[in-house]
């Protein structure tokens, strides 16, 4: 197989999994839709730091050891498990302490949350804590790479591949997510969203923790 053969099947692969909504998808345009600009771009870069560190480590070899290592990987889910899990909490929480004076005016839920740092380490930690990406790169990124080529080299250039389809997509979802800022603008409507996208985070949770 040649490299350039490699890259556009291993861009297929991963561009279909980046276009299927999942747990990624709703922390973007959850974060996004609330006019958190800064906070939501964070966010994209951190998981694409995730995934850049899984590619790596994939290439080198080491999250295979991870994968087979029963241990080590019920370990991971069961973090995985309890950060989304914390996280779908908190943000349910939050919608039913803010008070009705806060509908003239700040909402707690958007006040000092437009942070870029605080964005990419909510990305990067919800994508290291997922041992399903392990997985998969561990699975699928050795069967892109050409007999006869640098493992690390060629790993890490399928891993730009699937990066830069992320930081597309998530454009996408950024850009289609300020059509419903203007709606969002209603303290009802901010607590909806975050009701909606706390409980599809608590059911990934919930589902990462009871996967075998």
């Amino acid at each position: 197989m040649a490299i350039s053969t490699a890259l556009w099947s291993f861009a297929l692969v991963v561009g279909l999994l980046t276009l299927t909504p999942g747990l990624d998808t709703a922390l973007i345009l959850r974060t996004s839709a609330l006019g958190r600009r800064r906070r939501a771009w964070g966010v994209v870069l951190g998981i694409q730091t995730g995934t850049l560190l899984w590619g790596v480590l994939t290439s080198l070899g080491v999250t295979a050891l991870v994968t087979a290592s029963h241990l080590a990987y019920t370990a991971l889910r069961w973090a995985g498990a309890a950060y989304l899990v914390w996280m779908a909490a908190r943000m349910l929480r939050d919608t039913f302490r803010v008070s009705p004076a806060s509908d003239t005016g700040a909402s707690p839920l958007l006040a000092g949350a437009d942070s870029f740092s605080g964005g990419w380490r909510q990305g990067t930690l919800t994508n290291l804590l997922n041992p399903k990406m392990g997985a998969f790169y561990v699975a699928v990124l050795p069967q892109f790479i050409p007999v006869g080529t640098s493992h690390f080299t060629v790993g890490l250039l399928l891993t730009t591949v699937h990066i830069v389809i992320g930081l597309l997509w998530s454009a996408v979802l950024i850009g289609f997510a300020r059509v419903l800022h203007g709606w969002l603008r209603k303290p009802q409507a901010r607590r909806l969203l975050d009701r909606i996208t706390g409980t599809v985070i608590g059911v990934f949770g919930i589902r990462l923790a009871l996967s075998s």
